[in-house]
C-alpha cells in the first residue's frame, strides 16, 4: 500500500447528497461526488488487511483494497481493470449496492469510519468511462448460439459473459428497453437511465443482439439456438390480501415506480391510468428500499405527506447492532435520502 497509515489522519468523507429544497423537485441523481483529490485521499485509507473482509463480504468477490491502492496511486487504469475482473457492470453497483464491504471493512469495528468502496467504485468507472479505458472488444466466435430470455442484472451479466467467451448472443426482453429493475424498479434520482443506456449500446457494439417486445413462453422456447439461460427475474408481486386491497388508489409498488420512469422516458399515459401523488396523503406498506424508493417518489410528484410502516420493530439506532456483531451486515435503522425528505416511520404495524 503507497500509504499504510492515511487512516489514522484522514477521516471518512462522503460525497453527501443534493439539498433537499433543491433535489426533490426533479428527478436527477440525489448523490454527490468528491473531486479526485479528495477521492484518492479516502482510497488510500484502505489499509490492505491480512484478513479483509471486504473480500468476504462481497457477494461479487470485488478486490477493493486492490482497486482502492491503485486508485490512491492515481492509476485510474488499473483501478477499473481490477475492478471489472469481478464485477460486470461497475457503474450500477457504485450507485445502488448497499455495500456490504463496508461493513465488514476492519475501520468499520474499530472506528465506524469505513472505507468509502462504494463511492470510490463508481469514481473508478466514471473516470474509466471519460478516458476511454472501456473499450468495446470483438471476441472470436465459436459457432455456437445463446438465447438468453429477460435483461435484467442478471441476463446482462450472463449475456456479456457469454459474449466475451466467444458465443453469439441474442437476449429476449419483454419490455421496451433493457435493464429490468434498473430501468424499470430504480428510480432515476438513484440510477439515471443514462448510465444503462451507455452500457447496453457498448454491449451492442460488442455484438449482442438485443430484441424487445419479445415475451417467450419458458415452455415453448425459440428455435435456433444452442443454449438458453432463463433470467426471468420475479414479475409477480407479493400481495396483500386484506379489506380496502380493491379499492382506488392502492397500488403495487412496482405499478408506481415503473410507470414513473416510463413518464420520464417519454411515454405518455391516460389520465385515469396514472399513478400519482400529487397532492394526496400516501401510505407506503413496507419499510425496505423499494418502500423509500416510492417515498422518494411521491414527494417529486407533489405528495402532501407520507406514512411509512413496517412490520418488524424499530432497528436499533446503531452503529452497532448485538444480535448480529461485525463482520455480519448490521439491522440497524438505516435512513435514507427520502426518509430525510420527510416521512413519518412506524414500527410493528401489520396489515390485516
Amino acid at each position: 500500500m503507497g500509504n499504510p497509515k492515511a487512516f489514522l489522519t484522514i477521516h471518512r468523507k462522503e460525497a453527501g447528497y443534493r439539498p433537499i429544497h433543491d433535489r426533490i423537485h426533479d428527478f436527477g441523481e440525489v448523490e454527490q461526488t468528491l473531486n479526485s483529490n479528495d477521492r484518492r485521499q479516502q482510497a488510500s485509507r484502505c489499509m490492505d488487511c491480512g484478513v479483509p473482509f471486504c473480500h468476504w463480504a462481497c457477494p461479487l468477490g470485488n478486490k477493493a483494497p486492490e482497486w482502492n491502492d491503485a486508485l490512491y496511486k492515481g492509476d485510474w487504469e488499473l483501478a477499473y481493470r481490477l475492478l471489472n475482473s469481478t464485477n460486470d457492470f461497475p457503474e450500477f453497483t457504485g450507485r445502488i449496492c448497499p455495500a456490504l464491504c463496508e461493513k465488514a471493512c476492519v475501520l468499520n469495528l474499530v472506528e465506524h469510519e469505513p472505507t468509502t468502496n462504494r463511492e470510490d467504485e463508481c469514481a473508478i468507472t466514471e473516470h474509466a468511462f471519460q478516458e476511454d479505458y472501456v473499450r468495446v472488444e470483438q471476441p472470436e466466435r465459436n459457432g455456437k448460439k445463446v438465447c438468453v430470455i429477460g435483461a435484467g442484472p442478471a441476463g446482462l451479466v450472463a449475456a456479456n459473459r457469454l459474449n466475451h467467451m466467444g458465443y453469439s448472443v441474442t437476449v429476449m426482453e419483454k419490455n421496451e428497453s433493457a435493464g429490468g429493475l434498473l430501468r424499470y424498479g430504480i428510480p432515476n434520482f438513484k440510477l439515471n437511465k443514462a448510465v444503462i443506456d451507455r452500457r447496453i449500446a457498448l454491449l451492442e457494439e460488442e455484438g449482442i443482439v438485443f430484441k424487445y417486445n419479445s415475451p417467450v413462453d419458458v415452455e415453448h422456447l425459440p428455435e435456433g439456438f444452442d443454449a438458453y439461460v432463463v433470467s426471468t427475474g420475479t414479475p409477480t408481486a407479493r400481495d396483500l390480501k386484506i379489506p380496502g386491497r380493491e379499492l382506488k388508489g392502492v397500488h403495487f409498488a412496482l405499478e408506481m415506480l415503473s410507470q414513473q420512469n416510463r413518464v420520464l422516458a417519454g411515454m405518455e399515459f391516460k389520465k385515469e391510468e396514472l399513478v400519482n401523488a400529487k397532492g394526496k396523503d400516501v401510505l407506503v406498506i413496507g419499510g425496505g428500499d423499494t418502500g423509500s424508493d416510492c417515498i422518494g417518489t411521491a414527494h417529486r410528484q407533489g405528495c402532501k405527506s407520507v406514512t411509512q410502516i413496517e412490520i418488524m420493530p424499530r432497528p436499533v439506532d446503531g452503529p452497532d447492532d448485538p444480535k448480529n456483531p461485525w463482520p455480519n451486515w448490521p439491522r440497524t435503522l438505516k435512513t435514507t435520502s427520502s426518509h430525510e425528505e420527510g416521512c413519518t416511520r412506524r414500527w410493528n404495524i401489520n396489515s390485516l
